[in-house]
């Protein structure tokens, strides 16, 4: 941009004699610091500022000259892209009103303004605007600050209230002369509104932004289409060519003296209010063939303002002419508008058009700004990040680029942050979102965190035993497995079995006088971490006597049973669950953070990765940029598009664990009314022929320790077609960033299913077959009878009489060939172990299911119970009718005692095992179980013969 004509010469320094005040449409740091604008405001007389997204977007997403604020803002704050973009333009804007400053006082505050717009996606959103052009106005804290506000019908409230607060108002978005005068309304009513609170009206200044060229745009191109199609009215539309726009801004500015001259305006005058301007925006020439200069030239007159791209500013100093032209030809222009009219050019509708398309392309353009601020952000952290990496199919990335681009046009991510249940089915799921929030609320008091874990250092506790099911335990099992013991901290164990020898084996590990207890039940009344509690208090008394409750902590949500009975018995510590969190999502909470704090884990340093998370997946980042949401819709897509629904998760050994967490996220979340994605964790990687058309493949990647082997197994998926998503952690602290990733993601793939992710109406059900039967044991000492269909050397099996009359067979060969014939391509199958989880019989299971996955190409889960029945156990009932199951339950070779019932653990045991089979039969599920008699290790042997016989 030049300013090479004289002073005296200088069209743009004429245009004071007029009294019109020529502003500039652009706004960029360099052009401020470098005292461009400066030389503007001296040379060309140039009075104000405009900004827009599309503006800051070219100005931010192009070079470095943001980078030294942007690093400076990284190294001592965790921010969303949005909040990092506004401290940048909250910057830019000061500093351009500084420049600008002497004009403000010169004018005495008529002029020397400059603009900032509320956030594009508030268009529509009369309080969001409201509340955002209040904290913008404190934000920047300048007096020759002006907030734009667009002039939609939802904003027009807005606009009044703004006024009324004191604020200065651009009031942008302006096409018709019914909006104007709307707008108009807007601003007397708020003068009024602050004159009666005794606010100063002459320190608050409004233009009225009416666009110009984007009108003649429309019409010219309606036009020209009649022209070319023949129109019996071609001469008459030839003439209105490039004259509309023109003819409806000087109609607005007759409107604009009429208001001015009413009673009500020289009342609010008198009293030292500022007229409110009109401002002639979208004033630069987009038909080549008008002149450069056609919507500056035509539209000048005392108390207006035209805001100027460089572009335009340039061509009117070099030949454009100041003198007043705004009251000429009004007779001409009625005659313009009543022709546009009777030819049924429909200004009106075109008018609204405009609106709709000038509000879209702010949201775009803002969409691309916070694009391009995200996207410069991940790059200054650089490992800081997890990065994540997708390999998809062309037909499978194509969907999931336009169910993307859906999320981005229609503001669903803001949406989801919004708490809006329309995001899912509408219904309960706003109850339920407060994990958004919870990890800057548990840093904000991390305080109580640390001291407790100052003072578990301090008593020396040699273990730490967690007792919990589901999102109460999986997530403590991710930390403990990942990070290990700590220097001066108790090993971290986790107990999620009622199996009796599993219960035993975590007994063994401990010394009850050394010992933190943990016990984590989120509604306080969960069987299991029920009679867990019994078993280890009793022993933790006979050892402690009265100073037992000093070693016990629960974790409950507030008003459970477990709060009431902790307080009775003198527990050490109480703390609180979040109701609005469910248990799967709640590792983030004090769920995960207490375990993790009694381990030794740095809470601290753990939530700040974790907001890391959280703020590269807020409502600021458009869903291209946004991982959470583009995993979140890749499995959406794989899944209801494309039969891809079984999420195969591999990852490096040292984080492995993480896949056990993630399991219940995502089974719990999405299996249910028929759908589903059913997770399918730890099954060893094979070759490409081993796998069907149905597997989403997950990569988990540790930088530091990753395994050659597996990054050369999934290269070769990847070069086989199958899609892969890689995530690479570069240290393990990171998990907590995948945390919030992956319940983000989840909660974007329930919406693609169409299902609330955030309810399991499956899980009761198991619940409620297994009160039956232990109350039944209760009431007569002993479980219902029940009688297998076969009986094979060790093994008895027993199905439903559906599932029983298509498993005939004379060995437990056949029997179990007849069941694995029934899969097919695109089932799954799931051994569903109730047996003690360790070493072996985890190596068991992992053979077995390759075993079956190898020779059916089908995918496979592993499970144990009962754990799984509060992970996966959701989608296995609720989910896509594609498992086929087999249940192996297996005499115990001791039993527990549960304190102060008649029942043991095996009984609780067998009954869920049974509760959980019965469940899986009314659902037409295809089960089996077989149940292995005498010695367990003998027979899995046999079992796994015959199995590898049968497939």
């Amino acid at each position: 941009m030049t300013a090479s004509h004289s002073k005296e010469a200088n069209p743009l320094r004429v245009l004071a004699t007029v009294q019109q005040s020529p502003w500039l449409d652009f706004i960029r740091r360099s052009f401020v610091e470098d005292g461009s604008l400066a030389r503007l405001v001296q040379d060309d007389d140039v009075r104000g500022v405009t900004s827009n997204p599309a503006i800051f977007q070219k100005a931010m997403g192009e070079g470095t000259e943001y980078d030294a604020q942007i690093k400076s803002v990284l190294a001592h704050d965790i921010v969303s892209p949005g909040a990092l973009y506004e401290k940048l333009a909250v910057q830019d804007i000061k500093k351009a009103a500084h420049v600008l400053a002497p004009v403000y006082e010169q004018t005495k505050h008529r002029d020397g303004f400059v603009s900032l717009e509320v956030s594009p996606y508030l268009a529509r959103d009369e309080k969001g605007t409201a509340h955002e052009a209040q904290r913008l106005w404190a934000d920047v804290s300048e007096p020759n600050l002006m907030i734009k506000i667009p002039a939609t019908p939802e904003s027009i409230p807005a606009i009044r209230q703004t006024i009324a607060a004191g604020i200065n108002v651009n009031v942008t978005l302006i096409f018709a002369l019914s909006a104007y005068k709307a707008v108009v309304e807007a601003w007397l009513s708020g003068l009024e509104d602050l004159h009666k609170t005794g606010g100063d009206l002459s320190r608050v200044a409004s233009v009225a932004s009416f666009f110009v060229s984007r009108i003649d745009g429309k019409i010219d191109a309606e036009i020209d289409r009649r022209i070319k199609a023949g129109d019996k009215d071609a001469d008459a539309l030839k003439a209105l060519r490039g004259k509309v726009a023109i003819a409806n801004a000087k109609l607005a500015y007759l409107y604009w003296q009429d208001v001015i001259k009413t009673p009500r305006w020289k009342t609010l005058e008198a009293a030292g209010a500022q007229p409110q301007r009109l401002l002639w925006a979208s004033t630069g020439t987009k038909d080549k063939a008008y002149s450069d200069v056609l919507y500056v030239d035509n539209l000048i007159g005392p108390h207006t303002v035209n805001t100027l791209p460089p572009a335009t500013m340039d061509a009117f100093r070099d030949h454009g002419t100041a003198k007043e032209t705004l009251l000429d030809g009004i007779d001409d222009a009625r005659h313009v508008l009543s022709e546009a009219e009777r030819l049924g050019l429909n200004l009106q509708g075109v008018t609204e058009t405009l609106v709709d398309e000038g509000v879209t392309s702010f949201e775009e353009a803002f969409d691309a700004l916070l694009g391009s601020v995200a996207a410069k952000q991940k790059t200054l952290l650089a490992n800081k990040l997890t990065d994540i990496k997708t390999s998809l199919p062309a037909d499978l990335e194509a969907a999931v680029q336009k169910g993307l681009d859906g999320w981005r046009k229609d503001g669903t991510i803001r949406k989801l942050w919004a708490k809006d249940a329309s995001v899912w089915t509408g219904g309960e799921e706003a109850k339920w979102l407060k994990w958004l929030d919870i990890t800057q609320d548990r840093l904000d008091h991390v305080a109580e965190l640390e001291s407790f874990q100052a003072e578990v250092k301090a008593r020396g506790f040699k273990q730490v035993l967690l007792m919990g099911m589901g999102g109460s335990s999986l997530g403590p099992e991710v930390l403990a497995e990942t990070f290990g013991k700590h220097e001066g901290f108790g090993h971290l164990y986790v107990l999620d079995s009622t199996n009796p020898q599993q219960v035993a084996t975590y007994a063994k590990k401990i010394d009850p006088a050394q010992t933190l207890f943990i016990v984590a039940s989120k509604s306080g009344g969960t069987l299991e971490p029920n009679i867990m509690l019994a078993y280890f208090h009793d022993l933790a008394k006979k050892a402690l006597g009265d100073k037992v409750g000093s070693h016990f902590v629960a974790i409950t949500d507030p008003g459970s049973k477990l709060e009431a009975l902790a307080k009775k018995e003198s527990f050490w510590k109480i703390f609180a669950g979040e109701p609005q969190i469910g248990g799967r999502y709640s590792v983030l909470s004090n769920f995960g953070l207490v375990p993790a704090a009694a381990s030794g884990i740095p809470v601290k340093l753990f939530l700040e990765d974790a907001l890391l998370g959280v703020r590269l997946s807020d409502a600021s980042v458009p869903p291209a940029q946004n991982a959470a949401v583009l995993l979140g819709t890749i499995m959406g897509v794989a899944a209801t598009q494309f039969g891809r629904d079984k999420l195969t998760v591999v990852a490096t050994p040292q984080i492995a664990d993480f896949g056990a967490w993630l399991e219940q996220l995502v089974a719990e979340s999405t299996g249910k009314h028929g759908k589903g994605i059913i997770p399918i964790d730890d099954e060893t990687l094979g070759g490409p022929k081993r796998y069907g058309s149905d597997r989403l493949f997950v990569y988990l990647r540790l930088a530091p320790e990753h395994r050659h082997e597996q990054d050369e197994a999934i290269a070769t998926l990847i070069d086989a077609g199958q899609p892969v998503i890689t995530i690479t952690l570069h240290h393990t602290r990171q998990i907590a960033q995948e945390f919030f990733r992956w319940e983000l993601a989840t909660a974007v793939s329930g919406a693609f299913l169409g299902i609330d992710p955030f309810d399991q109406p499956d899980v009761e059900a198991s619940k409620i077959e297994t009160r039956k039967l232990t109350d039944a044991y209760n009431k007569t000492g002993k479980l219902p009878a029940e009688q297998p269909f076969a009986e094979h050397g060790q093994f008895a099996f027993f199905a439903d009489k559906t599932n029983a009359a298509a498993l005939k067979g004379d060995s437990a060969e056949t029997i179990l060939k007849a069941h694995f014939d029934r899969v097919k391509a695109g089932d799954y199958v799931g051994l569903l172990a109730y047996i003690e989880r360790d070493a072996a019989t985890r190596e068991w299971i992992q053979h077995t299911r390759l075993k079956i996955r190898d020779a059916k190409t089908v995918a496979t889960a592993a499970e144990f119970g009962p754990r799984f029945l509060h992970s996966t156990g959701q989608a296995y009932k609720g989910g896509p009718d594609s498992g086929v199951f087999l249940q192996i339950t297996a005499d115990d070779a001791h039993d527990l005692p549960v304190p102060g019932e008649n029942y043991s653990f095996g009984v609780v045991k067998a009954a869920q095992a049974r509760g959980d089979f019965d469940v899986l039969a009314e659902r037409g599920r295809r089960a089996l179980r077989v149940h292995i008699r005498g010695d367990l290790k003998t027979g899995l042997a046999d079992l796994a013969k015959a199995l590898h016989s049968a497939v």
